[in-house]
């Protein structure tokens, strides 16, 4: 394969040559390149899309050099302060934070929604009790689809957000579920009587046979959790949604395409592996060890939850996590030596010319395991937590997607197998 460079300007003087710039709202412009292989007969080549603008969106905005997240323009530091999860899902999902009217309303079809048909429960029975709840989740969202197929109209404005509103409900339940199925208990139903985050923890860790009162410390520090992991632009998983959405599938199955995605360790496993390296490294008289480990290029040892795709300041909602682990920590009466281990890693990797330079700084997945982990999740479970925040986010690109015309996504690529060549003529035996 030749690389040949083309010198080209770009700029309004050049007519119908040249490319037009679009602006946003915030952010850096982007070059309109939809016409480049009409006209010129050239492809973009972007391997990762790291300079890529996929779609038009209007719903997050994350500056990583600034260490901003705003969904629909609000700081997600004030949102994890003074708002609630359910407030942040209708904020995604229609674009305004709701009247007290609007809130109530949204609120009372969450909880009309939030049980599962029986028959779904009949489906966990067909998995291992040891399978990974993320398996167990895209299995369940997925087979929803055939429960609601035939009533979904996504053409339907209306139609549309009563199958978000279903999945925004219906979540919590899926993954308690997956939980209570691995461990041998009966499944608890969703009380209405609790907000969200209230009653996505006691239909983990109630049992239903005897009331359970939900500590609302630890309520507050999951409803943070869900805010902060609610939407990120257009990361893998939801990126892996609008593409399947943008073939006309329904939103169970485009979820369930996004909850695969967020399977990954790259993406929603980060915080599973923060706490297996904080486990390795096991005391702070290790981290001087540890660091010189990460430095060294020949040695697979690397400092989990540092660093981000995006960011190259500091994460913004790292610090809301560390403040929540610290909160109920105290408030449970844990000394967990991790987050000894972590405040240490944190104080002298951000010290060190080589985590400076290389601007790597904590980011949201550092402390959200220590903090999972304090609430009584197994490690297994905290890619599942991470699935049913992120649903808001999801379901509202679903929906935006919609409003758009570009029709069904479709990548091209840089082809360098071999070219045309001819079927060998059979030699006769």
């Amino acid at each position: 394969m030749s690389t040949k460079y083309v010198n080209a300007i770009i700029s309004e003087t050049q007519g119908d040559e040249s490319l037009p710039i679009l602006e946003g709202t915030m952010g850096a412009p982007a070059v309109d390149i939809q016409t480049l292989y009409a006209r010129h007969g050239l492809l973009a080549y972007d391997p990762g899309f790291r300079s890529t603008a996929s779609c038009k969106s209007a719903i997050t905005f994350v500056d990583g050099d600034a260490g901003v997240l705003l969904y629909r323009g609000y700081p997600i530091e004030e949102l994890a302060q003074h708002s609630s999860f359910l407030e942040v899902a209708y904020l995604l999902v229609y674009g305004e934070l709701p009247d007290p009217k609007e809130m109530a309303a949204f609120q009372s079809a969450i909880h009309q929604h939030n049980l599962l048909h029986e028959q779904v429960l009949y489906f966990y029975r067909g998995f291992r009790r040891d399978a990974h709840p993320m398996a167990v989740m895209i299995g369940v969202v997925g087979a929803l689809s055939a429960f609601y197929h035939d009533v979904i109209n996504i053409s339907n404005q209306q139609q549309r957000e009563l199958a978000a509103i279903r999945l925004i409900a219906k979540m919590p339940t899926i993954a308690a579920a997956c939980y209570t199925y691995s461990i041998g208990r009966p499944q608890r139903y969703p009380n209405n009587g609790l907000d969200y985050a209230a009653n996505f923890i006691q239909m983990l860790f109630g049992v239903p046979n005897s009331e359970m009162v939900v500590n609302s410390v630890v309520a507050r520090a999951l409803d943070r959790i869900l805010i902060l992991h609610a939407d990120h632009e257009q990361n893998a998983s939801t990126s892996t949604v609008r593409l399947a959405a943008s073939s006309g599938a329904n939103p169970f199955a485009c979820v369930a395409a996004g909850i695969a995605s967020l399977w990954g360790p790259a993406h929603g496993g980060a915080n599973e592996a923060v706490l297996k390296m904080l486990m390795e490294i096991g005391s702070p008289e290790n981290i001087p060890k540890a660091i010189a480990r990460a430095k060294d290029k020949n040695d697979p040892f690397r400092l989990m939850g540092f660093g981000h795709r995006i960011y190259k300041n500091f994460d913004p909602r790292s610090r809301v996590i560390q403040e929540s682990a610290r909160e109920v920590l105290h408030h449970l009466g844990i000394d967990d030596p991790l987050l000894e281990i972590a405040v240490k890693l944190e104080e002298i990797a951000l010290q060190d010319e080589y985590f400076i330079e290389r601007k790597l700084y904590p980011n949201v997945d550092f402390y959200s395991g220590i903090l999972l982990r304090a609430m009584g999740l197994p490690m297994n479970m905290f890619t599942a937590i991470f699935a049913v925040a992120r649903t808001a986010g999801w379901v509202s690109h679903w929906l935006e997607l919609h409003q758009e015309t570009h029709g069904i996504d479709r990548p091209r690529q840089l082809y360098v197998g071999q070219p045309r060549r001819s079927y060998p003529s059979k030699v006769p035996a």
